[in-house]
């Protein structure tokens, strides 16, 4: 009986050790499976774009393509992209949202082509913030900024919408937080202990003052709808979320091109309506 106890807690022990091996991975690996950038330099940007070198506070440079609005009471996007790839991924849906009559600035995060750093979520918030600030610098009122997030973007714009007064808040895939997701695809680890880029989106939500717009598939293998469900519950302004079909994360522009227009123009009265 002594020697079943004795192997019994050898195993345990084992067992123990090797469970917290991997929580020890999870924690220094994390952010190579949350953040997936494409640190090349960007190609060039879409026509109409001017290439911008933005400081930020932490003393990081941050590339930015700014596509100017076609007159002084049209809509600025603020774009903030997703977790992988760089701004030469979206570079076709950044001239259709000006070809709609809209201003752009869109961000490369700290990590992501042209900027440097490495990427966090408190990087990624100081970087939005520079970037709604170099908005300000241009005299972009904000009446006119609406914050466009594209999946893990979203969250950033979320928590930017919950402290900066934007026109409003038009979401791609999103969701209600990182945290959320994870516990969700490791329920067998100490998620909320271990994570530490959580990406609260639901937490700031119910900050946020100005129209939201949700756009999501009811099949995102990425972000599940539930959690698109989640965040929507949390908002306390006048949010909307709309389904769009087929199984997809991230679904082309032209798939909701005439929801988001109709939405930004009505936000913004001075956008003019697009080709």
């Amino acid at each position: 009986m002594k020697a079943l106890l004795r192997n019994l807690a050898v195993l345990l022990s084992a067992a123990l050790f090797i469970y917290l091996v991997l929580c020890m991975g999870v924690w220094t690996g994390q952010r190579r499976l949350l953040f997936q950038p494409d640190a090349n330099t960007l190609r060039e940007p879409p026509a109409s774009a001017t290439t911008l070198s933005l400081q930020t506070p932490d003393g990081e440079r941050l590339q930015a393509w700014w596509l100017p609005p076609p007159n002084e009471q049209a809509a600025v996007l603020l774009y903030l992209h997703g977790n992988g790839a760089n701004l030469d991924a979206r570079s076709a849906r950044l001239a259709a949202l000006h070809e709609d009559g809209f201003g752009v600035l869109a961000l490369s995060w700290r990590g992501y082509g042209g900027s440097s750093g490495e990427p966090s979520e408190a990087g990624w918030r100081t970087d939005a913030r520079s970037a709604y600030a170099e908005l300000q610098r241009r005299g972009i009122a904000p009446s006119r900024i609406v914050l466009f997030g594209e999946s893990l973007g979203s969250a950033q714009a979320v928590m930017l919408a919950a402290e900066q007064p934007v026109a409003g808040l038009l979401l791609d895939s999103g969701f209600d937080s990182a945290l959320a997701i994870a516990r969700g695809l490791y329920p067998w680890l100490p998620v909320g202990l271990l994570m530490r880029d959580p990406h609260r989106a639901d937490l700031a939500a119910a900050r946020v003052q100005a129209p939201v717009l949700q756009l999501h598939c009811p099949q995102d293998p990425v972000t599940p709808v539930a959690h698109a469900r989640a965040l929507h519950k949390a908002f306390r302004s006048p949010a909307r979320l709309e389904l769009l079909p087929g199984d997809c994360h991230v679904p082309r522009y032209v798939e909701f091109r005439a929801l988001a227009r109709a939405f930004v123009q009505g936000l913004v009265k001075g956008s003019s309506p697009g080709a």
